[in-house]
């Protein structure tokens, strides 16, 4: 128990005490969310095994799992359901990417009401349609015109969403001016000096930019989202965009920290020239495209990717599957598709594989029974962990001064 505590607590050190302690409580819920906030814990006890050894190299986003998918709109204006978070982006076996989103599959099961023959065939179905879609080597995309199912349901709701519902869920008006709504769950309030730093790194890119007054910030708030980014230093800023009230645009400006993944790995990784530049980069590379705003940028000492502020409810609500597996079928089947897309897209850049060598690996035959049970090796580890961490966690092993 010790090790995975000290583990925990060494890698959290210095993050903002406020949402670090939201993020203890919530990986003290159950397994899948602990999944989610301990993405280094994870890769430092994956089993040695000739199925991760023997992948061929492509780029991950590193932290694949059920909710790192969802829709976003894209910089042509366009919405997209692609993978959506690449703060751990590395260079590694493509199957580390693939272990991570199955074991997440077994961990979410209890949550979503799933048998472990029902995980057992999701995960199946999800390598299914990894394997298809590698096979056939062209990489595509998913938006709102051809989504079916579930993911087709949730494109299908944002249609109707209009800009100004969007901002008054988030802030307050005051006559023609809005305000961030500081409500303790999506925002906090900054000091005068984060407001200071945050408005004059806008002014600066602003400068730059064809409309300098569409990037006017009105206010400035603490953002709290993800699970295991809380604590991480992140902002929310509302800026003038269209127009007061209702053209008002958000943006999130996050801090970007090293992979957890590159202490773990044995490939040489390229000389970034900022975490920031990485996780920019790498999204680049293994979206279709990338969501509107996005760039690395530099505040202090510190790199941050600064993009449009996603919402948080824009994922498939995995839940309302309804006892009708085949609606959860169609949305492993179309995560699978996305990952193999996104590798296939990034392929041949700066040491990752081919095409080629990826549809051979496509082709072949015993990993992906290797890779189901090791999954399931993967997440009965995972439960040992919150386990033990949810133990620590009750005898108050987390305190808010332990940052």
């Amino acid at each position: 128990m010790s090790d995975v505590v000290e583990t925990i607590r060494d890698f959290n050190t210095g993050r903002d005490p406020e949402r670090l302690q939201r993020k203890y409580a919530a990986m003290r819920r159950d397994p899948f969310v602990f999944l989610r906030g301990t993405c280094h814990l994870f890769y430092a006890q994956l089993p040695e095994a000739k199925v991760f050894a023997k992948a061929p190299p492509t780029w991950v986003c590193g932290d694949l799992h059920l909710e790192n998918f969802g829709s976003y709109k894209g910089d042509n204006r366009l919405v997209y359901f692609d993978l959506n978070d690449f703060d751990e982006a590395a260079l590694a076996p493509c199957s580390w990417e693939l272990i991570r989103l199955l074991t997440s599959v077994h961990l979410a099961a209890g949550s979503l009401g799933l048998s472990k023959a029902q995980a057992r065939h999701l995960c199946a179905n999800f390598l299914d349609a990894y394997r298809g879609a590698l096979a056939l080597g062209k990489a595509r995309w998913i938006e709102r015109d051809i989504a079916q199912g579930m993911v087709g349901d949730l494109l299908n709701d944002l249609r109707g969403r209009l800009r100004q519902h969007f901002l008054d869920g988030r802030t307050e008006r005051k006559g023609k001016r809005r305000l961030i709504r500081l409500d303790g769950k999506r925002a906090l309030p900054v000091t005068g000096r984060q407001r200071e730093k945050v408005t004059a790194l806008i002014g600066k890119i602003c400068a730059k930019e064809a409309n300098p007054g569409f990037y006017q910030v009105l206010d400035v708030a603490r953002r709290i989202a993800g699970t295991g980014s809380l604590g991480v230093d992140r902002y929310s800023i509302l800026v003038e965009g269209k127009g007061s009230p209702d053209g008002n645009y958000f943006l999130d400006l996050k801090e970007a920290l090293p992979s957890s993944l590159v202490p773990q790995l044995q490939i040489e990784q390229p000389a970034w020239a900022s975490e920031a530049a990485r996780v920019v980069g790498v999204q680049q590379r293994m979206q279709a495209i990338s969501p509107a705003f996005l760039r690395a940028v530099t505040m202090g000492k510190k790199s941050y990717v600064l993009r449009g502020l996603q919402p948080t409810e824009d994922r498939v609500a995995l839940a309302s599957w309804n006892g009708k597996l085949e609606r959860l079928e169609g949305v492993l089947g179309a995560m699978g598709r996305l990952t193999a897309w996104s590798q296939l897209r990034s392929s041949g850049r700066q040491g990752s594989a081919t095409a080629d060598t990826l549809i051979a690996f496509a082709g072949k035959r015993r990993w992906p029974g290797q890779l189901l049970e090791l999954a399931e090796t993967c997440a009965n580890q995972t439960r040992r962990d919150w386990k033990a961490y949810a133990k620590a966690y009750d005898q108050g092993a987390f305190p808010v001064d332990a940052a």
